[in-house]
Protein backbone atom coordinates (compact mmCIF):
# COMPACT_ATOMS: atom_id res chain seq x y z
CA UNK A 1 0.00 0.00 0.00
CA UNK A 2 1.57 3.60 -0.87
CA UNK A 3 -0.06 6.75 0.58
CA UNK A 4 1.00 10.54 0.78
CA UNK A 5 2.14 9.63 4.27
CA UNK A 6 4.34 7.05 2.98
CA UNK A 7 6.04 8.42 -0.05
CA UNK A 8 7.37 11.17 2.31
CA UNK A 9 8.55 8.16 4.82
CA UNK A 10 10.17 6.81 1.74
CA UNK A 11 11.48 10.23 0.30
CA UNK A 12 13.63 11.52 3.48
CA UNK A 13 16.60 9.06 2.98
CA UNK A 14 17.27 10.66 -0.27
CA UNK A 15 17.02 14.41 1.13
CA UNK A 16 20.94 15.16 1.61
CA UNK A 17 21.13 15.05 -2.26
CA UNK A 18 19.03 18.17 -2.95
CA UNK A 19 20.92 20.44 -1.27
CA UNK A 20 20.16 22.02 2.52
CA UNK A 21 17.96 25.24 0.84
CA UNK A 22 16.76 26.37 -2.77
CA UNK A 23 15.81 30.72 -2.73
CA UNK A 24 12.47 30.11 -5.09
CA UNK A 25 12.55 25.94 -6.77
CA UNK A 26 14.28 23.66 -5.67
CA UNK A 27 15.45 21.02 -8.10
CA UNK A 28 18.69 18.95 -9.08
CA UNK A 29 20.37 18.50 -12.72
CA UNK A 30 18.36 15.30 -12.97
CA UNK A 31 15.29 18.10 -13.21
CA UNK A 32 14.36 20.04 -16.31
CA UNK A 33 13.49 23.47 -15.52
CA UNK A 34 12.04 25.73 -18.41
CA UNK A 35 11.62 22.81 -21.29
CA UNK A 36 9.22 20.47 -21.12
CA UNK A 37 10.44 16.70 -20.54
CA UNK A 38 10.65 14.94 -24.23
CA UNK A 39 8.88 11.72 -24.06
CA UNK A 40 8.29 8.58 -26.75
CA UNK A 41 4.79 8.02 -27.57
CA UNK A 42 4.90 4.91 -29.40
CA UNK A 43 5.52 2.38 -27.48
CA UNK A 44 2.80 -0.12 -27.74
CA UNK A 45 1.64 0.16 -24.28
CA UNK A 46 1.52 4.17 -24.75
CA UNK A 47 -2.41 5.54 -24.49
CA UNK A 48 -2.81 7.63 -27.59
CA UNK A 49 -6.09 9.38 -26.89
CA UNK A 50 -5.30 9.22 -22.97
CA UNK A 51 -2.96 12.06 -21.11
CA UNK A 52 0.18 10.09 -19.64
CA UNK A 53 3.74 12.07 -18.59
CA UNK A 54 6.68 11.87 -21.38
CA UNK A 55 8.57 10.45 -18.76
CA UNK A 56 9.00 9.41 -15.25
CA UNK A 57 5.73 8.89 -12.57
CA UNK A 58 2.42 10.64 -12.59
CA UNK A 59 -0.66 10.61 -10.18
CA UNK A 60 -3.39 13.11 -9.08
CA UNK A 61 -4.48 15.50 -11.52
CA UNK A 62 -3.78 19.21 -10.18
CA UNK A 63 -4.55 22.83 -10.76
CA UNK A 64 -7.47 21.71 -13.61
CA UNK A 65 -9.29 24.74 -15.22
CA UNK A 66 -9.88 26.54 -18.55
CA UNK A 67 -7.70 29.69 -19.10
CA UNK A 68 -9.65 32.74 -20.17
CA UNK A 69 -8.15 32.32 -23.97
CA UNK A 70 -10.09 28.88 -24.00
CA UNK A 71 -7.26 26.69 -23.37
CA UNK A 72 -7.42 23.64 -20.65
CA UNK A 73 -4.48 23.69 -18.04
CA UNK A 74 -3.57 20.45 -16.49
CA UNK A 75 -1.09 19.76 -13.78
CA UNK A 76 -0.40 16.73 -11.99
CA UNK A 77 1.59 14.98 -9.62
CA UNK A 78 5.27 14.23 -11.11
CA UNK A 79 8.12 12.60 -10.26
CA UNK A 80 10.23 13.59 -12.85
CA UNK A 81 13.32 11.47 -11.89
CA UNK A 82 12.27 7.70 -11.71
CA UNK A 83 9.04 5.57 -12.63
CA UNK A 84 7.52 5.54 -9.22
CA UNK A 85 6.07 7.91 -6.56
CA UNK A 86 8.21 10.43 -5.38
CA UNK A 87 10.19 13.54 -5.95
CA UNK A 88 6.56 15.67 -6.06
CA UNK A 89 6.53 18.52 -8.74
CA UNK A 90 3.37 19.80 -10.73
CA UNK A 91 4.03 18.52 -14.11
CA UNK A 92 1.81 20.24 -16.61
CA UNK A 93 0.09 20.17 -19.94
CA UNK A 94 -2.04 22.03 -22.08
CA UNK A 95 -5.14 21.49 -24.53
CA UNK A 96 -7.82 23.05 -27.26
CA UNK A 97 -10.07 19.58 -26.82
CA UNK A 98 -9.17 17.88 -23.81
CA UNK A 99 -7.91 15.23 -25.68
CA UNK A 100 -4.90 16.72 -27.70
CA UNK A 101 -2.44 17.76 -24.97
CA UNK A 102 1.07 19.31 -25.29
CA UNK A 103 3.79 19.08 -23.11
CA UNK A 104 4.63 22.17 -20.88
CA UNK A 105 7.83 22.76 -18.65
CA UNK A 106 7.27 21.53 -14.99
CA UNK A 107 5.17 24.34 -13.14
CA UNK A 108 5.89 24.10 -9.41
CA UNK A 109 8.95 22.98 -8.10
CA UNK A 110 10.03 22.48 -4.05
CA UNK A 111 10.33 25.79 -2.17
CA UNK A 112 13.47 23.53 -0.36
CA UNK A 113 15.03 20.61 -0.02
CA UNK A 114 12.83 18.71 2.74
CA UNK A 115 9.68 19.50 1.35
CA UNK A 116 7.23 18.62 -2.12
CA UNK A 117 4.49 19.95 -3.49
CA UNK A 118 1.38 17.90 -3.54
CA UNK A 119 -2.02 18.07 -5.13
CA UNK A 120 -3.85 21.13 -5.25
CA UNK A 121 -5.93 23.22 -7.56
CA UNK A 122 -5.94 26.85 -9.20
CA UNK A 123 -8.32 29.39 -10.06
CA UNK A 124 -8.17 32.20 -12.54
CA UNK A 125 -8.17 35.36 -10.70
CA UNK A 126 -9.92 37.30 -12.76
CA UNK A 127 -11.23 40.67 -10.52
CA UNK A 128 -7.59 40.48 -8.38
CA UNK A 129 -9.07 39.38 -5.32
CA UNK A 130 -5.29 38.32 -4.45
CA UNK A 131 -3.36 41.53 -5.32
CA UNK A 132 -1.34 39.58 -7.26
CA UNK A 133 -2.42 41.08 -10.78
CA UNK A 134 -3.40 45.02 -10.65
CA UNK A 135 -2.98 45.16 -14.38
CA UNK A 136 -4.92 41.96 -16.12
CA UNK A 137 -7.50 39.56 -15.72
CA UNK A 138 -6.18 36.31 -16.67
CA UNK A 139 -3.93 35.52 -13.70
CA UNK A 140 -3.79 31.94 -12.04
CA UNK A 141 -3.68 31.44 -8.50
CA UNK A 142 -2.42 27.84 -7.44
CA UNK A 143 -3.19 26.54 -4.20
CA UNK A 144 -1.63 23.36 -3.33
CA UNK A 145 0.04 21.46 -0.17
CA UNK A 146 3.70 21.86 0.84
CA UNK A 147 4.67 18.42 2.38
CA UNK A 148 7.95 18.57 4.64
CA UNK A 149 9.75 16.27 5.70
CA UNK A 150 12.34 16.97 8.26
CA UNK A 151 12.96 18.03 10.67
CA UNK A 152 8.86 17.50 11.30
CA UNK A 153 6.56 15.88 9.42
CA UNK A 154 3.90 18.71 8.34
CA UNK A 155 1.27 19.26 5.88
CA UNK A 156 0.38 23.02 5.03
CA UNK A 157 -1.19 25.11 2.53
CA UNK A 158 0.83 27.59 -0.13
CA UNK A 159 -0.05 29.45 -2.99
CA UNK A 160 1.99 30.64 -6.46
CA UNK A 161 0.97 33.19 -8.55
CA UNK A 162 1.46 33.18 -12.63
CA UNK A 163 1.22 36.31 -14.66
CA UNK A 164 1.43 34.41 -18.15
CA UNK A 165 -1.62 32.91 -18.11
CA UNK A 166 -0.45 29.49 -15.92
CA UNK A 167 2.89 28.34 -17.81
CA UNK A 168 4.83 29.83 -14.46
CA UNK A 169 4.68 30.18 -11.20
CA UNK A 170 6.11 32.30 -8.31
CA UNK A 171 5.81 31.23 -5.11
CA UNK A 172 3.81 33.53 -2.73
CA UNK A 173 6.49 35.18 0.10
CA UNK A 174 3.75 34.95 2.53
CA UNK A 175 3.28 31.13 2.68
CA UNK A 176 2.08 28.96 3.90
CA UNK A 177 -1.01 30.90 4.07
CA UNK A 178 -2.99 27.84 6.28
CA UNK A 179 -1.11 25.87 8.84
CA UNK A 180 -3.26 23.65 11.11
CA UNK A 181 0.14 21.86 12.65
CA UNK A 182 -0.97 18.07 11.18
CA UNK A 183 1.00 16.15 9.08
CA UNK A 184 -2.07 14.84 6.81
CA UNK A 185 -3.87 18.31 5.99
CA UNK A 186 -3.92 18.05 2.19
CA UNK A 187 -5.41 18.20 -1.18
CA UNK A 188 -7.11 21.79 -1.42
CA UNK A 189 -9.79 22.38 -3.94
CA UNK A 190 -10.75 25.99 -4.14
CA UNK A 191 -14.06 27.81 -5.80
CA UNK A 192 -15.52 30.78 -6.33
CA UNK A 193 -19.00 31.23 -4.35
CA UNK A 194 -20.82 34.51 -4.82
CA UNK A 195 -18.67 36.62 -3.13
CA UNK A 196 -15.96 34.98 -1.67
CA UNK A 197 -13.27 32.23 -2.14
CA UNK A 198 -14.27 28.36 -0.89
CA UNK A 199 -11.59 25.60 0.26
CA UNK A 200 -11.94 21.87 0.62
CA UNK A 201 -9.29 20.27 2.25
CA UNK A 202 -9.06 17.40 4.02
CA UNK A 203 -7.50 15.78 7.37
CA UNK A 204 -6.95 12.78 5.79
CA UNK A 205 -6.79 10.10 8.74
CA UNK A 206 -9.44 11.84 10.80
CA UNK A 207 -12.33 11.42 7.89
CA UNK A 208 -12.70 15.03 7.91
CA UNK A 209 -13.34 17.10 4.81
CA UNK A 210 -13.47 21.05 6.34
CA UNK A 211 -14.44 24.03 4.53
CA UNK A 212 -12.59 27.51 4.86
CA UNK A 213 -13.55 30.73 3.45
CA UNK A 214 -11.04 34.02 2.39
CA UNK A 215 -11.66 37.09 0.47
CA UNK A 216 -8.22 37.16 -1.17
CA UNK A 217 -6.69 33.72 -1.48
CA UNK A 218 -3.94 34.69 1.47
CA UNK A 219 -5.92 34.45 4.68
CA UNK A 220 -8.31 31.92 5.41
CA UNK A 221 -11.10 31.42 7.90
CA UNK A 222 -12.87 27.98 9.11
CA UNK A 223 -16.02 27.40 8.41
CA UNK A 224 -17.12 24.21 8.72
CA UNK A 225 -16.54 19.78 8.66
CA UNK A 226 -18.26 17.68 6.67
CA UNK A 227 -16.84 14.34 8.63
CA UNK A 228 -17.33 10.72 8.64
CA UNK A 229 -19.62 9.98 6.04
CA UNK A 230 -19.56 7.49 3.62
CA UNK A 231 -16.72 4.61 2.84
CA UNK A 232 -14.38 6.11 5.22
CA UNK A 233 -10.79 3.66 4.57
CA UNK A 234 -7.66 4.42 5.96
CA UNK A 235 -7.87 8.22 4.52
CA UNK A 236 -9.87 11.01 2.69
CA UNK A 237 -7.47 12.44 -0.30
CA UNK A 238 -8.42 15.36 -2.92
CA UNK A 239 -12.06 16.41 -1.87
CA UNK A 240 -13.89 18.41 -4.74
CA UNK A 241 -17.06 20.54 -3.84
CA UNK A 242 -18.51 21.04 -7.29
CA UNK A 243 -22.08 22.34 -9.01
CA UNK A 244 -23.49 19.94 -10.83
CA UNK A 245 -25.80 20.70 -13.88
CA UNK A 246 -29.64 18.77 -13.72
CA UNK A 247 -29.26 17.04 -17.32
CA UNK A 248 -32.47 18.74 -19.62
CA UNK A 249 -32.92 21.26 -17.04
CA UNK A 250 -31.27 24.59 -17.95
CA UNK A 251 -30.11 26.62 -14.36
CA UNK A 252 -31.05 23.57 -12.15
CA UNK A 253 -28.10 22.18 -10.53
CA UNK A 254 -27.09 20.29 -7.03
CA UNK A 255 -24.32 19.90 -4.93
CA UNK A 256 -21.99 17.05 -5.02
CA UNK A 257 -19.16 16.47 -2.60
CA UNK A 258 -16.35 14.00 -4.19
CA UNK A 259 -13.96 12.24 -2.23
CA UNK A 260 -11.63 9.98 -2.73
CA UNK A 261 -10.08 6.95 -0.23
CA UNK A 262 -7.24 4.93 0.11
CA UNK A 263 -7.06 2.03 0.93
CA UNK A 264 -10.63 0.72 1.50
CA UNK A 265 -12.29 1.01 -1.77
CA UNK A 266 -14.83 -1.88 -2.62
CA UNK A 267 -12.43 -3.54 -4.76
CA UNK A 268 -9.60 -3.14 -2.65
CA UNK A 269 -6.93 -0.14 -2.77
CA UNK A 270 -8.03 3.32 -3.77
CA UNK A 271 -11.44 4.48 -5.55
CA UNK A 272 -13.62 7.13 -5.19
CA UNK A 273 -17.39 8.23 -3.88
CA UNK A 274 -19.42 11.40 -3.82
CA UNK A 275 -23.34 12.22 -1.95
CA UNK A 276 -25.45 14.87 -3.27
CA UNK A 277 -26.27 17.91 -1.21
CA UNK A 278 -26.85 21.72 -0.55
CA UNK A 279 -24.16 24.23 -0.21
CA UNK A 280 -25.25 27.83 1.01
CA UNK A 281 -21.59 28.88 0.39
CA UNK A 282 -20.15 27.80 3.90
CA UNK A 283 -21.95 24.56 4.95
CA UNK A 284 -22.22 21.11 2.63
CA UNK A 285 -25.60 19.28 4.22
CA UNK A 286 -25.70 15.85 2.27
CA UNK A 287 -29.52 15.34 1.24
CA UNK A 288 -29.43 11.66 2.61
CA UNK A 289 -27.14 9.25 4.36
CA UNK A 290 -26.40 7.63 0.94
CA UNK A 291 -23.08 7.83 -0.95
CA UNK A 292 -22.21 6.93 -4.68
CA UNK A 293 -19.52 5.13 -6.28
CA UNK A 294 -18.94 6.90 -9.73
CA UNK A 295 -16.49 4.38 -11.46
CA UNK A 296 -17.21 0.58 -10.69
CA UNK A 297 -14.01 -0.06 -12.31
CA UNK A 298 -10.40 -0.42 -10.34
CA UNK A 299 -8.18 2.25 -11.65
CA UNK A 300 -10.17 5.95 -11.16
CA UNK A 301 -8.52 8.04 -8.45
CA UNK A 302 -8.18 10.94 -7.17
CA UNK A 303 -10.48 12.89 -9.70
CA UNK A 304 -10.68 16.60 -9.89
CA UNK A 305 -13.10 18.65 -11.82
CA UNK A 306 -11.95 21.93 -13.79
CA UNK A 307 -12.37 25.49 -12.51
CA UNK A 308 -13.81 27.85 -14.75
CA UNK A 309 -16.10 26.10 -16.78
CA UNK A 310 -19.76 27.70 -16.17
CA UNK A 311 -22.83 25.24 -16.35
CA UNK A 312 -20.59 22.27 -16.83
CA UNK A 313 -18.94 19.59 -14.36
CA UNK A 314 -15.79 18.45 -15.99
CA UNK A 315 -14.03 15.63 -14.29
CA UNK A 316 -10.61 13.41 -14.81
CA UNK A 317 -9.65 10.91 -12.89
CA UNK A 318 -6.05 9.15 -12.32
CA UNK A 319 -6.05 6.07 -14.33
CA UNK A 320 -4.48 3.61 -11.59
CA UNK A 321 -4.43 2.33 -8.03
CA UNK A 322 -2.27 2.55 -5.29
CA UNK A 323 -2.14 -1.07 -5.11
CA UNK A 324 0.21 -1.85 -7.98
CA UNK A 325 0.89 1.86 -9.76
CA UNK A 326 4.49 1.19 -8.97
CA UNK A 327 4.83 -1.91 -10.30
CA UNK A 328 2.73 -1.71 -13.85
CA UNK A 329 5.67 -2.99 -16.87
CA UNK A 330 5.39 0.25 -18.35
CA UNK A 331 8.28 1.62 -16.04
CA UNK A 332 10.82 -0.41 -17.25
CA UNK A 333 8.98 -1.19 -21.11
CA UNK A 334 8.71 2.42 -21.74
CA UNK A 335 9.93 4.47 -18.94
CA UNK A 336 6.84 6.21 -17.60
CA UNK A 337 3.93 5.20 -15.34
CA UNK A 338 0.37 5.87 -15.15
CA UNK A 339 -2.15 7.95 -17.64
CA UNK A 340 -5.26 10.04 -17.02
CA UNK A 341 -8.65 9.06 -17.35
CA UNK A 342 -10.97 10.24 -20.30
CA UNK A 343 -12.21 13.79 -19.60
CA UNK A 344 -15.78 13.13 -18.45
CA UNK A 345 -19.15 15.30 -18.27
CA UNK A 346 -20.79 15.04 -15.35
CA UNK A 347 -24.88 15.74 -14.97
CA UNK A 348 -27.39 14.72 -12.75
CA UNK A 349 -29.58 12.10 -14.01
CA UNK A 350 -32.19 10.34 -12.91
CA UNK A 351 -31.87 6.13 -11.93
CA UNK A 352 -34.43 3.88 -12.42
CA UNK A 353 -33.47 2.70 -8.81
CA UNK A 354 -31.45 5.15 -7.36
CA UNK A 355 -33.14 8.27 -7.89
CA UNK A 356 -30.82 11.49 -8.80
CA UNK A 357 -27.08 10.45 -9.48
CA UNK A 358 -23.91 11.74 -10.68
CA UNK A 359 -24.16 10.33 -14.99
CA UNK A 360 -20.49 10.34 -16.65
CA UNK A 361 -20.00 10.69 -20.54
CA UNK A 362 -16.52 11.52 -22.37
CA UNK A 363 -16.44 14.72 -23.08
CA UNK A 364 -16.84 15.48 -27.05
CA UNK A 365 -14.77 12.87 -28.62
CA UNK A 366 -15.43 14.41 -32.50
CA UNK A 367 -11.81 16.34 -32.40
CA UNK A 368 -10.41 12.42 -32.37
CA UNK A 369 -12.89 10.23 -34.19
CA UNK A 370 -11.61 8.56 -36.66
CA UNK A 371 -12.91 6.55 -39.47
CA UNK A 372 -15.92 4.05 -39.27
CA UNK A 373 -14.30 0.47 -39.28
CA UNK A 374 -18.20 -1.33 -38.35
CA UNK A 375 -21.54 -0.92 -38.63
CA UNK A 376 -24.31 -3.81 -38.48
CA UNK A 377 -27.80 -4.33 -37.01
CA UNK A 378 -28.95 -7.77 -35.93
CA UNK A 379 -30.84 -9.54 -33.25
CA UNK A 380 -28.61 -12.62 -32.47
CA UNK A 381 -25.01 -12.61 -34.36
CA UNK A 382 -21.58 -11.05 -34.67
CA UNK A 383 -19.35 -8.48 -35.82
CA UNK A 384 -15.81 -9.10 -36.16
CA UNK A 385 -13.01 -6.09 -36.32
CA UNK A 386 -9.47 -6.06 -37.32
CA UNK A 387 -8.01 -3.19 -36.59
CA UNK A 388 -4.51 -3.84 -36.61
CA UNK A 389 -3.79 -1.31 -38.93
CA UNK A 390 -5.09 2.21 -36.80
CA UNK A 391 -2.07 3.33 -36.33
CA UNK A 392 -3.11 4.32 -32.81
CA UNK A 393 -4.57 0.99 -31.66
CA UNK A 394 -7.34 3.02 -30.32
CA UNK A 395 -11.11 2.48 -31.30
CA UNK A 396 -14.38 3.14 -29.86
CA UNK A 397 -17.47 0.93 -29.59
CA UNK A 398 -20.94 1.61 -29.89
CA UNK A 399 -23.66 -0.63 -28.88
CA UNK A 400 -27.32 -0.03 -28.66
CA UNK A 401 -30.07 -2.86 -27.65
CA UNK A 402 -33.74 -2.21 -28.39
CA UNK A 403 -36.94 -3.90 -27.82
CA UNK A 404 -35.85 -5.67 -24.89
CA UNK A 405 -39.04 -8.14 -24.63
CA UNK A 406 -37.16 -11.16 -22.73
CA UNK A 407 -35.37 -11.54 -19.98
CA UNK A 408 -32.71 -13.70 -21.87
CA UNK A 409 -29.63 -12.89 -23.50
CA UNK A 410 -26.29 -11.48 -23.58
CA UNK A 411 -24.12 -8.68 -25.15
CA UNK A 412 -20.57 -9.18 -25.17
CA UNK A 413 -16.76 -7.55 -26.50
CA UNK A 414 -13.46 -9.22 -27.05
CA UNK A 415 -10.60 -7.54 -27.73
CA UNK A 416 -7.87 -10.24 -28.72
CA UNK A 417 -4.47 -10.87 -29.66
CA UNK A 418 -3.66 -12.99 -32.49
CA UNK A 419 -0.06 -13.76 -31.95
CA UNK A 420 -0.38 -14.04 -28.42
CA UNK A 421 -3.92 -15.45 -27.60
CA UNK A 422 -4.29 -13.22 -24.67
CA UNK A 423 -7.90 -11.58 -24.63
CA UNK A 424 -10.01 -9.01 -22.46
CA UNK A 425 -13.52 -9.40 -22.72
CA UNK A 426 -16.39 -8.27 -20.50
CA UNK A 427 -20.51 -6.81 -21.67
CA UNK A 428 -23.87 -7.51 -20.10
CA UNK A 429 -26.30 -10.54 -19.36
CA UNK A 430 -30.14 -9.85 -19.74
CA UNK A 431 -30.87 -12.09 -16.82
CA UNK A 432 -32.84 -10.01 -14.88
CA UNK A 433 -29.84 -8.56 -12.49
CA UNK A 434 -28.43 -7.27 -16.07
CA UNK A 435 -24.99 -7.84 -14.66
CA UNK A 436 -22.51 -5.78 -16.56
CA UNK A 437 -18.94 -7.36 -16.29
CA UNK A 438 -15.81 -6.95 -17.31
CA UNK A 439 -12.72 -9.79 -17.47
CA UNK A 440 -8.59 -8.91 -17.85
CA UNK A 441 -7.01 -11.96 -15.88
CA UNK A 442 -6.79 -13.22 -19.60
CA UNK A 443 -4.00 -10.40 -20.28
CA UNK A 444 -0.41 -11.72 -19.38
CA UNK A 445 2.36 -9.20 -19.34
CA UNK A 446 1.29 -8.20 -15.29
CA UNK A 447 0.83 -10.21 -12.83
CA UNK A 448 -0.11 -8.91 -8.96
CA UNK A 449 -1.74 -10.29 -6.30
CA UNK A 450 -3.97 -7.31 -6.04
CA UNK A 451 -4.84 -6.56 -9.87
CA UNK A 452 -8.14 -7.87 -9.21
CA UNK A 453 -9.31 -9.60 -12.76
CA UNK A 454 -12.89 -9.99 -12.96
CA UNK A 455 -14.99 -7.12 -12.06
CA UNK A 456 -18.83 -6.05 -11.98
CA UNK A 457 -22.22 -4.37 -11.18
CA UNK A 458 -25.57 -4.41 -12.02
CA UNK A 459 -28.08 -1.75 -13.76
CA UNK A 460 -32.12 -1.80 -13.77
CA UNK A 461 -33.16 -0.95 -17.79
CA UNK A 462 -36.50 -1.16 -18.97
CA UNK A 463 -36.66 -1.98 -22.62
CA UNK A 464 -33.50 -0.86 -23.78
CA UNK A 465 -29.62 -0.68 -22.96
CA UNK A 466 -26.66 1.14 -24.40
CA UNK A 467 -23.06 0.45 -23.96
CA UNK A 468 -19.68 3.00 -25.13
CA UNK A 469 -16.57 1.39 -24.64
CA UNK A 470 -13.22 3.32 -25.23
CA UNK A 471 -10.23 1.04 -25.96
CA UNK A 472 -6.74 2.47 -25.97
CA UNK A 473 -3.83 0.10 -25.96
CA UNK A 474 -3.67 -0.66 -21.90
CA UNK A 475 -6.81 1.49 -21.41
CA UNK A 476 -10.30 0.43 -21.59
CA UNK A 477 -13.43 3.06 -20.34
CA UNK A 478 -16.93 1.86 -20.26
CA UNK A 479 -19.89 3.54 -20.04
CA UNK A 480 -23.56 2.22 -19.56
CA UNK A 481 -27.04 3.60 -19.88
CA UNK A 482 -25.86 6.88 -20.92
CA UNK A 483 -23.25 7.50 -17.98
CA UNK A 484 -25.65 6.18 -15.39
CA UNK A 485 -22.47 3.71 -14.86
CA UNK A 486 -18.75 3.82 -15.94
CA UNK A 487 -15.53 2.31 -15.69
CA UNK A 488 -12.08 2.14 -16.47
CA UNK A 489 -9.47 -0.32 -16.41
CA UNK A 490 -5.98 -0.87 -17.27
CA UNK A 491 -4.15 -3.76 -18.78
CA UNK A 492 -0.74 -4.53 -20.32
CA UNK A 493 -0.71 -7.40 -22.57
CA UNK A 494 2.48 -9.18 -23.73
CA UNK A 495 1.19 -8.55 -27.43
CA UNK A 496 -1.18 -5.54 -28.74
CA UNK A 497 -4.70 -6.71 -28.97
CA UNK A 498 -5.91 -5.72 -32.51
CA UNK A 499 -8.63 -8.07 -32.97
CA UNK A 500 -12.59 -6.50 -31.65
CA UNK A 501 -15.49 -9.17 -31.74
CA UNK A 502 -18.88 -8.32 -30.64
CA UNK A 503 -21.03 -11.17 -30.18
CA UNK A 504 -25.22 -10.40 -29.33
CA UNK A 505 -27.36 -13.80 -28.58
CA UNK A 506 -29.51 -16.43 -26.74
CA UNK A 507 -32.68 -14.08 -26.98
CA UNK A 508 -35.34 -16.53 -28.56
CA UNK A 509 -37.67 -15.63 -30.35
CA UNK A 510 -38.27 -12.06 -29.33
CA UNK A 511 -37.44 -8.93 -31.11
CA UNK A 512 -34.39 -8.24 -30.01
CA UNK A 513 -32.74 -5.62 -32.21
CA UNK A 514 -28.64 -5.02 -31.28
CA UNK A 515 -26.67 -2.32 -33.33
CA UNK A 516 -23.26 -1.99 -33.04
CA UNK A 517 -20.76 0.88 -34.32
CA UNK A 518 -16.96 0.87 -34.75
CA UNK A 519 -14.81 4.00 -35.06
CA UNK A 520 -10.78 3.91 -35.37
CA UNK A 521 -9.79 7.11 -32.80
CA UNK A 522 -6.88 8.72 -33.97
CA UNK A 523 -3.61 9.34 -32.21
CA UNK A 524 -3.11 12.70 -30.31
CA UNK A 525 0.62 12.24 -30.44
CA UNK A 526 1.87 10.98 -33.73
CA UNK A 527 1.14 14.93 -35.11
CA UNK A 528 3.21 15.84 -32.20
CA UNK A 529 6.33 13.52 -33.22
CA UNK A 530 9.68 14.80 -34.83
CA UNK A 531 11.66 13.24 -37.00
CA UNK A 532 13.09 10.83 -34.25
CA UNK A 533 9.80 10.00 -33.77
CA UNK A 534 10.15 11.89 -30.22
CA UNK A 535 7.71 14.54 -28.47
CA UNK A 536 9.19 17.82 -27.03
CA UNK A 537 6.51 19.75 -26.14
CA UNK A 538 5.88 23.91 -26.17
CA UNK A 539 9.09 24.12 -26.65
CA UNK A 540 10.30 21.52 -29.15
CA UNK A 541 13.76 21.88 -30.29
CA UNK A 542 15.39 22.34 -26.54
CA UNK A 543 16.66 19.57 -24.58
CA UNK A 544 18.02 19.14 -20.83
CA UNK A 545 21.42 17.73 -20.28
CA UNK A 546 21.07 14.18 -18.88
CA UNK A 547 16.98 13.94 -19.63
CA UNK A 548 17.04 13.85 -23.31
CA UNK A 549 14.25 10.95 -24.23
CA UNK A 550 15.55 7.97 -26.60
CA UNK A 551 12.88 6.63 -29.89
CA UNK A 552 12.39 2.80 -28.46
CA UNK A 553 13.66 0.33 -30.75
CA UNK A 554 10.78 -0.93 -33.18
CA UNK A 555 8.52 1.89 -33.68
CA UNK A 556 5.13 1.69 -33.44
CA UNK A 557 4.12 -1.22 -30.92
CA UNK A 558 7.88 -1.46 -30.33
CA UNK A 559 8.27 -3.46 -27.21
Amino acid sequence: MYSKSSILAALTLASSALGEFCSTTCTTAEVPTGTPVAGDYDGYLRPQVHFSPPKGFMNDPNGLHRGDDGIWHMYYQYNPTDTVAGNQHWGHATSEDLYTWTNQPIALYPVNASSYIFTGSAVVDENNTSGFFPNQTNGVVAIYTIATYEPIELQTQGIAYSRDGGYSFTPYDGNPVLDEGSSQFRDPKVIWYEDHWVMVISFSQESVMTIYTSKDLKNWTFASNFTRHGLLGLQYECPNLVRIPVHGQPGQYEWMMFVSINPGAPLGGSGSWYTLGDFDGYTFTPHTAEIHIPDWGKDAYAGQFFESTPGEAILINWASNWQYTNAVPTGPKEEFRSAMGAARRISIKEDPRLGPIAASEPYDMSPILGEELASDTFGNGSVIVDFADVYSNAVMVEMNVTDLDVVAGSVNYTFLSPISGEYLTGGVLFNGNNDIWQDRSHIKGFEHPLFTGKLSTAQIIDDSFTMQVVFDRSIIETYIQGGLQASTSTFFPDEPLTILSVKAGGYGSGNVSTSVRVHALESTWRPQENSEGVVRGASAGNSTSGYEARRLSGGRFSK
